[in-house]
């Protein structure tokens, strides 16, 4: 049977009864954990296998641990990490081998609680009207050095067994909105695009996972990103991307509507999976009904991102920290 075509989420700390029947019956491809599912390393691995046992499978769960503001697992009991591109600029010519080293130490962490996902990297191309929301999560200001510290962030991730979701597809850099709360609108030339903002996502094409933006790209579409298929065209042949696509968080304010028709709309434009967060169980249930069971397309891109997830390599975490503090020259923490 092919998998729900959502990434879901639970609303506390451990799986209600009413959660577990739901998932059960819906088979949703993978989960996702909030700072609201997060209290300690034991209760983590509770709720992971919670999330399995439902399904009856070992169901990719993802989270987003970028550090800097957007990380889940914090200080005390987990690294503290200053921003993706605070990050950068210290490592200075060092940069690809500290965020290789920065990204390999997250996926330790995340495998030890039962978490083999990341969204990251993130590849959207800053400038100098970038969001804040946004520019510190960047990795530089040229499509190149951003996509040579994107291949080093998945690469940590690979090596450490943890699936990377690239994003926000097709580019998310020119945004002067935080979509969170508003829909921003690029009126950017795509020629110009094709050459900078969308540069990234061509060169790691090849990764298994991707997020969509909500954003609209004037000169290209009225609608926008994740519900446009002429954007998920550019995805697929202009950027050649292959892998599975999941939407951002289908509840972002940025997107106008009903949740069910914008999950169908996402689904019609040529996403693969409906990311849902932060809404009630109803939410979820509707959400779930509309974005339906995977086509067979979805499903095979689906089992090959599945298929690019193995067993961490062997590596010596002290000595990682040790080289990491070395190239960044003493603080590596938030």
């Amino acid at each position: 049977m092919n998998f729900g075509a959502t990434i879901l989420d639970a609303e506390g700390t451990r799986l209600s009864a009413e959660e577990k029947a739901f998932f059960r019956d819906v088979n949703p491809f993978g989960f996702i954990l909030f700072a609201r599912n997060i209290e300690t390393p034991d209760q983590i691995r509770a709720l992971c296998d919670d999330f399995r046992e439902t399904v009856g499978r070992e169901a990719p769960i993802t989270i987003d641990q970028e550090g800097g503001r957007v990380q889940r697992l914090r200080a005390p009991i987990w690294r503290e990490w200053m921003p993706p591109l605070a990050h950068v600029e210290q490592a200075g010519d060092q940069a690809e081998r500290a965020m290789y080293l920065r990204y390999r130490l997250i996926a330790h962490e995340l495998r030890a609680l039962g978490i083999d996902s990341n969204c990251a990297p993130m590849v959207d191309v800053a400038v100098s009207e970038t969001h804040d929301f946004l520019k510190n999560r960047c990795y530089g200001y040229d499509p190149e050095t951003v996509s040579k510290l994107g291949r080093a962030v998945a690469q940590g991730m690979l090596d450490g067994g943890v699936l990377p979701v690239l994003k926000h597809i097709p580019g998310h850099g020119r945004a002067t909105l935080d979509s969170h709360y508003d829909l921003p609108h690029v009126s950017a030339d795509p020629a110009l695009l094709d050459i900078t903002d969308f540069a990234p996502f061509r060169a790691l094409n090849d990764l298994p996972m991707g997020m969509t933006a909500h954003l609209v790209y004037d000169e290209i579409d009225s609608l926008p990103a994740t519900v446009s298929p002429k954007m998920m065209g550019v995805i697929r042949e202009q950027m050649g991307f292959e892998g599975l696509i999941m939407t951002d968080d289908i509840s972002m304010k940025a997107l106008k509507g009903d949740l069910g028709e914008l999950s169908k709309a996402a689904i019609e434009a040529g996403c693969d999976v409906i990311l849902h967060c932060n809404g009630t169980l109803e939410e979820r249930k509707q959400v779930a009904e509309a974005a339906g069971v995977m086509g067979d397309v979805a499903q095979s891109r689906a089992e090959a991102a599945l298929a690019a997830r193995h067993e961490p390599d062997s590596i010596d975490i002290e000595a990682l920290e040790a080289e990491l503090d070395r190239l960044m020259g003493g603080k590596v923490y938030g």
